[in-house]
């Protein structure tokens, strides 16, 4: 049987390979978001874990928020990107900073 601890192993390693992914990749935007889904991952697995672990619901309706707020964050977050990459031909993190006023 899978226990309580087996799943914040899991969610611990999808944590810190987002953290280290961000960390180690300051170039690419896309990776960068995709980073942020991995601990916002690990983060939803933490919550659903507790929330079975304790019988409350509350937990698994928490991550649906949760969802929600990381599918909008993709869609806003892409759009930008496209904009980017259509009037500066690259999505570096570099060439976004030149965007400050």
């Amino acid at each position: 049987m899978i226990g309580l601890s087996d799943y914040l192993i899991v969610a611990a390693c999808l944590f810190s390979l987002g953290v280290i992914g961000l960390f180690l990749n300051r170039k690419n935007v896309i990776t960068i978001l995709m980073c942020i889904e991995l601990i916002l991952l690990a983060v939803n697995i933490n919550f659903v874990a507790f929330s079975h672990y304790l019988q409350d619901i509350n937990g698994q309706i928490f991550v649906f928020f949760v969802l929600t707020v990381a599918a909008s964050e993709v869609a806003v977050g892409l759009a930008i990107l496209v904009a980017f990459y259509r009037t500066r031909r690259s999505i570096d993190v570099e060439d976004i900073n030149t965007l400050q006023g």
